[in-house]
């Protein structure tokens, strides 16, 4: 049976602060919710970082041995961006969290930004709230208010863990320093929310529209990594929008005219998005979207061999940007390291993490670590698209023929499964496409097993999500990412500063060894796996003997 969920009774009021604000009500309470938390996040990582560096590196000499190791490592300055002065607390602050928290920002913006306007839209919730007193142009109007709002949320949260740390004596920051380097921080959340409704104005779906902003996200990224790899192309960090918050560089040599091309995205997006939004109708969107087609009845035969046809546009999408990622990051490893200073100092660093080999080979096993973050977002997308399916009702079309919920869950995870780990081996055979007639060190079958070295950390995922999925349906995709997020921090944060080891623990990556730069450590990998293997069961379990539950 199906769970309904029946209103208190009571005295209903208007969401908002009245009838013609009711979108802007319902959107800002959302988004206000979602960024106060990951503002929370931010600023719990920015206290805790900066305590533990000026802590561990509490002189100058402590200082320049580690900008020595790290600030000349092509592979670090790809994940986190161009190291600074970063023997510096200016400088280090500057590199360590300008790129991670822009990044996760920039995914927040794109994902809230999704869900909030055609997610609703395509519900049939937006259609509701337009009968009332407005038109689609000022509920547009509103509901990019509403987004603001959450943005506000997240900025407050963050510039009160940079003012709380810049006033301990060993850090000393200025009010005008926390401030600027807040505006810095949420910079890329402003920019993608932008973008992210855009792409609502353009796409019928939410998924669609959730899928061009990422794609946005990813070249941006993608971008400002090739940039801080090779000093030869530095100047692709201004074709980014993630690259231009890089030079800012808000503590050490101040450049806000670097912020005038995020203001002009930002600015440009909305006004586009506000409107598109008022010369379409609802339901539709302004890119041409086919309202029929001949019927195609291949992959229909089972519940099944109907999610293999579900789950192709997703493949089709996610695979090749994997591969092309992968061809990218070996065709530039060798000119990534030709010229970097250091080499030994990092070669230790990486040694005490399990890995050897060249130049090249070090700097795969470390920018392999953003593939493992892609495909674990792959695996996190599978799990929120097993629980949509019964948000949204299909599954009921199918429960009611003769289909056991454990074979269709089944069928599900399995496919689930064999992306993952398409998306691996294509990885590995990616990268060395790219590395093919540079660096013969690298060997073929080491990056192969390289790719599925990644694969642990997205079934871990996978299984984590199944068991939200049977435990708590409606926070599958909280829990999910909530995850995925925390696991991202403490890897990154323990990437230069030494954690408790019961802490690096919770972090999946953290047991992911570097290869190519290493052999994997299966042992490791196959408790991973395990340990998602039995959280699919225990959610399969669960889900079996649950209701069915709406959104």
């Amino acid at each position: 049976m199906t769970e309904l969920t029946l209103p208190r009774p009571g005295v209903l009021r208007p969401a908002g602060g009245g009838p013609r604000l009711v979108v802007a009500g319902q959107v800002s309470r959302r988004a206000a919710r979602s960024g106060a938390l990951w503002g929370l996040v931010f600023a719990l990582f920015i206290v805790v970082q900066t305590v533990t560096y000026t802590s561990e590196y509490d002189t100058q000499a402590a200082r320049d041995q580690m900008a020595r190791v790290y600030g000349t490592n092509a592979g670090m300055n790809a994940i986190f961006g161009q190291a600074d002065a970063i023997n510096t607390i200016d400088g280090w602050v500057t590199w360590r969290f300008v790129g991670i928290v822009g990044l996760l920002g920039s995914a927040w913006g794109v994902l809230t930004a999704t869900r909030l306007l055609r997610g609703d839209e395509e519900s049939g919730r937006y259609e509701l709230l337009l009968a009332g007193q407005t038109t689609r142009r000022r509920a547009g109007g509103q509901a990019i208010a509403g987004l603001g709002v959450g943005l506000a949320a997240m900025f407050v949260l963050t510039a009160l863990g940079t003012i709380a740390v810049g006033r301990r004596s060993t850090v000393d920051f200025g009010l005008g320093q926390c401030l600027y380097l807040s505006v810095t921080l949420v910079a890329g959340a402003a920019m993608f929310l932008a973008v992210g409704a855009l792409a609502c104005q353009l796409m019928a779906t939410r998924r669609s529209a959730a899928a061009m902003a990422g794609g946005v996200l990813g070249v941006a990224y993608a971008l400002r990594m090739v940039a801080d790899s090779n000093p030869s192309v530095h100047w692709l960090v201004w074709l980014s929008p993630l690259g231009w918050l890089e030079q800012v560089r808000p503590l050490t040599e101040p450049n806000p005219t670097a912020l005038l091309p995020a203001l002009v995205l930002l600015v440009g997006a909305a006004a586009l998005a506000l409107h598109l939004v008022g010369v379409r109708d609802v339901g539709t969107a302004a890119l041409p979207d086919r309202h029929s087609a001949r019927p195609r009845l291949a992959l229909l035969g089972g519940p099944t061999r109907f999610a293999a046809r579900l789950q192709r546009p997703v493949a089709l999408g996610w695979l090749p940007v994997i591969t092309a990622f992968s061809v990218l990051l070996g065709a530039v490893a060798e000119s990534s390291t030709e010229d970097a200073t250091g080499s030994k100092d990092v070669e230790q660093a990486i040694g005490r993490l399990g890995g050897h080999g060249s130049s090249a080979a070090l700097y795969l096993g470390l920018t392999f670590l953003v593939v493992a973050l892609l495909v674990a977002l792959v695996a996190a997308g599978q799990s929120t698209a097993i629980r949509a399916e019964e948000a949204e009702g299909h599954l009921d079309n199918l429960l009611v023929r003769p289909v056991r919920r454990a074979s269709w869950l089944a069928g599900r995870l399995g496919l689930s499964c064999l992306l993952l780990v398409a998306a691996g081996l294509l990885a590995g055979v990616g990268a060395w496409v790219g590395t093919a007639g540079q660096d013969d060190t690298v060997r073929p079958g080491a990056l192969v097993t390289a790719g599925l070295n990644v694969v642990p950390p997205g079934l871990l995922l996978l299984g984590l999500g199944t068991l939200a999925f049977g435990a708590w349906p409606r926070r599958t995709s909280m829990v999910v990412y909530a995850y995925l997020t925390w696991s991202v921090l403490v890897e990154f944060a323990g990437g230069t500063v030494h954690l408790s080891h019961w802490l690096l623990d919770t972090s999946v990556f953290f047991h992911m060894a570097p290869a190519p730069a290493g052999g994997p450590d299966w042992s490791s990998a196959a408790i991973i796996t395990g340990l998602g293997v039995v959280g699919a069961l225990l959610g399969g379990l669960l889900f079996s003997r649950r209701d069915l539950k709406d959104e």
